[in-house]
This record gives structure tokens, sequence and C-alpha cells, in this order.
């Protein structure tokens, strides 16, 4: 009869330095496995500490726990299957990312990261030092290689395990998303299946942290690429994988392979999950956020339903005498069509004493760009005072294009704890309007239908801070602005390339500028969803002080 092995796989959210809640989650899994029937259970890379750990792996001390309670943890599970489970660890004077293996007691052996990744939002080779690369290690009749994360993406660690006898490849993973990121996850892995002739499991977390998601998909790949099983995105769940050794080795058997969705659902989906863990891991329960009748608050405020539910959702109209009737009716319809609690709260009083109080500093001088921001900063006082006031997390709405080149005020709209539309590109704003108007998912908490009216997403944009304003006053209009914003920031491209493709070169200079003279406000701004590898947090660290233009 030929042999078998039950690995469990552990799709799971652990909270960054929460290491009982952690050691729990994985405690969970194992008796879930063990009931199963299974011999391993296998949880992500860094999983005991929570990924990314950031310095915080850089205490001798918070690495001394995680692994007593991995020690502990492997002492209680002696009963039953072996467990894989990733966390820092300190040999000597050198720090490593880890794969420990538990069994029968104890930590059987730990494998350590070889290749450390150091770009985008990673930098491990200012945390960790490079472990060699390791040889398989042995449960029940199966000797498992197991490269951590970014291992596996070169050929050398899995080529070196399958020449040190490993019979299957089991990857764990730390990989956050970024769009259209799954089809490069599954291009590596056929490449190593393909180059060692081993089946392959990709595992990886879910769950946000600070402004990452991870987004799951784990999947196995047998021999010769053939996919086995494929796991959902997003959800946290186990799966039963059963291995079965034949004439030609070991091979997964099959099992249910789940579709993933489209980039649209996808992106809508990060945003939802950043703000919901970010909640829930910091410990808010409810958010406020100002609504103006514009179509940045509105997929704000509707994300924010959709992540914590409608009871748990303040909006508020803070309106000026620039404030177009249709915005008023705008804002209280989406309020009303979600179902969360709008307050009315006119600046007229307030604006008029600031005024009145500067007016003996101010007199004799033009009104303009002051006047208009302090609408904005009295609108972001009355919201902080608010948060205060009623233990609600403000939320910021500004747009990738606005943060982009500057076209927020600092201390006023920008004020804020989280802003799950950091890196959502205005244009793209429109459409995933459109899109969650004709979608609603079981992951979603707020209602079905166009919750968003059609009224906010066709109105051109205005900031409403004098009369008759719109952002194409001072900004080119978005598909053109967000046109150039995506080469210069996404890809990095020259001014020449981008006039190449058909722009004015004054708008490029112009947008340029703007992109660099507002570094320092982006430097203070609040965290937000990350969606491509272009977003303004790890991904793209510019000094603020920069007086290099590209004059290509």
């Amino acid at each position: 009869m030929a042999q078998r092995f039950r690995l469990t796989l552990a799709q799971l959210n652990p909270t960054v330095g929460a290491l009982a809640a952690n050691i729990e989650l994985a405690r969970e899994a194992w008796q879930q496995a063990r009931a199963a029937g299974a011999d391993m259970v296998a949880l992500p890379e860094m999983f005991v500490s929570g990924y990314q750990a950031q310095d915080l792996v850089r205490k001798p001390a918070f690495v001394a726990d995680c692994v007593a309670r991995i020690e502990a943890l492997a002492a209680e599970l002696a009963d039953g299957p072996a467990m894989g489970i990733g966390g820092p660890v300190s040999i000597g004077d050198k720090l490593h990312n880890g794969y420990f293996i538990l069994q029968q007691g104890r930590v059987k052996t730990v494998v350590l990261k070889h290749h450390l990744p150091n770009e985008d939002v990673f930098d491990e080779e200012r945390l960790f030092d490079a472990g060699p690369i390791n040889g398989p290690y042995q449960v029940g009749p199966l000797r498992i290689g197991t490269p951590i994360c970014e291992d596996a993406w070169f050929d050398d660690v899995a080529e070196a395990l399958q020449e040190t006898g490993a019979q299957i490849l089991m990857v764990p993973n730390g990989s956050p998303y970024y769009r259209n990121k799954f089809d490069r996850r599954m291009s590596v892995m056929v490449s190593r299946v393909v180059e060692t002739g081993l089946p392959a499991i990709y595992l990886n977390l879910v769950g946000g942290q600070d402004d990452q998601v991870f987004d799951g998909g784990s999947f196995v790949l047998n021999p010769h690429g053939v996919l086995a099983h494929q796991l959902p995105v997003y959800d946290q769940l186990l799966r039963h994988v059963d291995f079965e050794e034949g004439p030609e080795g070991w091979a997964a058997l099959p099992g249910e392979i789940v579709s993933h969705p489209d980039e649209w659902e996808q992106d809508y989906r990060v945003m939802v999950e950043s703000l919901r863990d970010y909640m829930g891991k910091t410990g808010f329960k409810k958010v406020l956020l100002g609504l103006s009748g514009g179509i940045d608050s509105a997929i704000v405020a509707t994300i924010a339903v959709d992540a914590l539910g409608a009871d748990n959702v303040r909006c508020v109209m803070l309106p000026s005498e620039y404030t177009s009737q249709g915005s008023l009716d705008d804002a209280k319809e989406i309020a009303e069509n979600l179902g969360c609690r709008y307050d009315y709260v006119p600046i007229k009083e307030g604006r008029d004493a600031i005024s009145n109080t500067l007016s003996v500093l101010f007199d004799g001088h033009e009104p303009g760009l002051a006047e208009e921001n302090i609408q904005s900063r009295l609108r972001g006082l009355l919201l902080m005072a608010m948060s205060n006031k009623f233990g609600e997390m403000l939320l910021t709405t500004g747009n990738k294009s606005e943060v982009a080149v500057g076209y927020a005020t600092i201390y006023g709209d920008m004020a804020g704890g989280y802003n799950p539309i950091k890196d959502l590109y205005k244009t793209r704003v429109f459409e995933q309007c459109r899109w969650r108007n004709d979608n609603h998912r079981d992951w979603m908490a707020g209602p079905a239908g166009a919750v968003i009216p059609v009224s906010i997403i066709d109105k051109p944009p205005s900031a409403e801070l004098r009369p008759d304003q719109k952002d194409s006053d001072s900004l080119p209009d978005y598909p053109v602005l967000d046109a150039i914003l995506e080469q210069l920031v996404d890809k990095d491209a020259s001014v020449a390339e981008i006039v190449a493709m058909g722009h004015s070169r004054e708008v490029v200079k112009k947008v340029e500028h703007l992109l660099y003279i507002s570094e320092y406000k982006r430097f203070q701004s609040a965290p937000g969803a990350r969606l491509t590898k272009g977003a303004f947090w790890l991904d793209r660290r510019y000094p603020i002080v920069n007086r290099w233009r590209d004059e290509s």
C-alpha cells in the first residue's frame, strides 16, 4: 500500500507582538490537524511574532520571549502531529528569520532564511543575518525542504534541498498584496517545481499590518507545475492536503481549487481588510470622517461601513457658504444609504471667529490660499475634537493623486489616523465606486446596491473652498495627471520618457515639481492601504529636502 502523508496548511492572521494570541491560533490549528489525522501542521513565516515586526525584532527581550513561547508550545504538543511555525531566533550574536519544526515535545530543528529581501517594503538585510542553506528535515516517512519565502524566489535553495534528499518543498511566506502579484508568485513557484521535479506548497499569511495586507491565496503544485490545491484570498482557514508516494515520488492528491477575484474586487477588499485589521489590532472600535458630498469621502465612508458596520461609523458634514446644495444633498443621501450616523456641523461661526482674530494681521493683504485653508483646518480641528470626545478614530480621505501633488491641507483634511484610499489614484476612485455599486460580497458589512449616488460620481471634483472652484483650476485633468503620476511614482520614468508618450513637457515638469515639494506633507500623513509597489509609505522613501529635478 502506498505511503501517505497529511499536511494541514494553516492560512491564518497573526498580530504583531500579540505572542500569546498568536500561539493560541497555532495551538487551535494543531488541535484541528490532530483531529483530522494530520502528520504535520504548517503555519506561515514569522507567525509567532507577527509580520512585519520591523525593529521590534531587534529587541533581545522580544526575540527571547518568542523563542520561549515556541519551546513551551513544543512541549505541550508532544502527542500529535509535528508543527512548523515561523519566528525570530538568535544564534550566538546573529539574529535570524527562522522556521521552527516542533516534534515529540521539542524543537527538532530551526530552518534559517538564507535570502533576505531588501526592496519595496522589506529591509530584512538591516534586521536579520542570512542563514546557511539548510538541508531537509524528516517528518514521518517524508523528507521536507523548507525555503522560507524569499528563498523560493531563487533557484539555489530549492536545488540544494532537492540534491540533499528533499521529497517535497514547503514554503512558508509573509507576502503582502500588491495588484496582480499572485501571477508572479505562481510563475516563480512553477519554476521551482519544474527545476527540482518536487511538489511545492506555497503557504501565505492573511490579514492587515499597518499599510500592508497579506492576501493568503496559498496553493499546492505537483511535479510538472500541475495545480493541485488553491486556497481563497484573504480568508482564514485550514486545508488538509494528502500526499501519496508513487513510482515517481511524492505528489499531492487533487483538492479544491478556489478561483480568485479580479483586481477591482481585490483592491476593494484590501482597503476593507486593512481598515478592519488596523482598527481591531490597535483597539479602536469606531471611526468618523468628514463627509463632503464628494467622491473621495463617499468611498471612504462605504469602505468604513463595509469594514466595521454602519453602527461604528459617524459621518459629519461641515459646510461653509461655498458648499453647494448638491453636496449637502449627496452627503446626506449616502449616509442614509449606508445606514450610518450623520451629523451636520456648520463651520461659519468658527470661521468668522478665526477671521476676526486674524484680521489685524491680515488686513491689507489680498484673500487667498491662507483663508481657504482656514476652512480645512477648522474642519480638522472640529473632527479631532469629536474624535477625542467620542473615542472614534478619524479617517482621512485623500486619494493618491492628491497625496502625490500635495492637493491637501496639512493639519486640515490630512488630519486622521488612517487613510483607506491613500494608494488609489483619483481615476481609479471613480471606477472603484462604480464597482462597489454593482457588486456585493458576504465579507462586506454594508448594504448591497448602489449606495454611492450617481450624482457624486458624475459631478466635477471640487474642494469647495471658494466660489465655483474645481480641481482642474489648479491641476491637470485627472486622467492626464494620473497617467503622469503613474509613470513618475510607480514606474520611476524620466521626464523625457513621459514626454515621449505624448504629454506636454510643461505639464510633466509641473507635476514633477508638485510631487517633490509635497514630500514633507506625505512624511506627516496617515498610513493607508498598500495597493501597488509605488505606495507612499515604505515602498517609496524620498528625502524631504531635495533640490534635484529631472532635466531630461
